[in-house]
């Protein structure tokens, strides 16, 4: 299966570093969080990527196309226009499409046109933001298992602040600090779709996550894969240093190559 990922949004909520680069390529431990996301899915062998880009798109596409460089030691000779490498560091099995989707257009928009890059094969997508040590191939499996045309993976985004449980005359029974999973399941990305999923999608002005959720909801072709461990959106430089800094102490939980 082809994976396709959303790379082409403003990342207008976190524009103290979307304004020079689009969100895909902010760093974490010093890669950008498309390359953990690509490192994920290659873990369980998914190698065939397919970047669906927008806002600063050329920024993506110099990053593959000078994959090498960024990797390696190298010697540039100017003069006689040759590039000598000096360590050699193990390739990634990636083949990747890069594929302009348009400035303004929408999610399910993006994802449309990337049908003739799909052989009308079944693929799978997330977003361009998100990590999570979620179990691709378990993910993949349950999709095939059930017939469906969507399956999305479910989260239980941590609770940024302490909740409580009161008991009778206001007394706190229980009280934890920022719980793991505040009870709501949301939308975690991490999908996988039959072609005709696409069929959903109108035009470039459709968001995926609305009518075509909407209708494949009421259809029934819609199941949720519900994953139990760690996601983690990067919405906020907030989201981004706490990414930051659970790499740099050695506890990036959805480094699982």
């Amino acid at each position: 299966m082809k994976v396709l990922i959303l790379a082409g949004g403003f990342g207008t909520r976190l524009s103290e570093e979307t304004h020079l680069i689009p969100k895909p390529m902010v760093e974490i431990g010093g890669r950008p969080i498309l390359w953990h996301i690509m490192k994920i899915y290659s873990s369980f062998g998914f190698n065939e990527f397919v970047i669906l880009l927008g806002y600063k798109g050329y920024v993506i596409k110099e990053y593959f196309a000078n994959y090498f460089l960024h990797q390696n030691d190298v010697t540039i000779d100017i003069a006689h226009n040759s590039i000598e490498s000096h360590s050699q560091h193990d390739a990634e099995p990636w083949k990747v499409t890069l594929v302009n989707t348009g400035l303004n257009t929408m999610t399910g928009g993006r994802l449309k046109r990337a049908k003739p890059y799909l052989n009308n094969e079944p693929f799978m997508f997330t977003y361009g933001d998100g990590v999570s040590n979620v179990n691709i191939k378990e993910l993949a499996n349950f999709h095939q298992s059930h017939g469906k045309l969507v399956t999305m993976t479910a989260v239980q985004p941590e609770g940024r602040f302490g909740a409580m449980k009161f008991g009778e005359n206001q007394v706190v029974e229980s009280f934890e600090e920022k719980p793991e999973g505040e009870g709501g399941w949301i939308n975690g990305g991490f999908f996988v779709c039959q072609p005709e999923a696409l069929d959903y999608v109108e035009g470039d002005h459709i968001m995926f996550e609305r009518e075509p959720m909407r209708q494949l909801v009421k259809d029934g072709q819609l199941t949720a894969y519900k994953h139990y461990q760690f996601w983690q959106c990067m919405d906020t430089l907030r989201d981004k240093r706490r990414l930051e800094t659970m790499w740099n102490e050695g506890q990036p939980r959805w480094k699982i190559w």
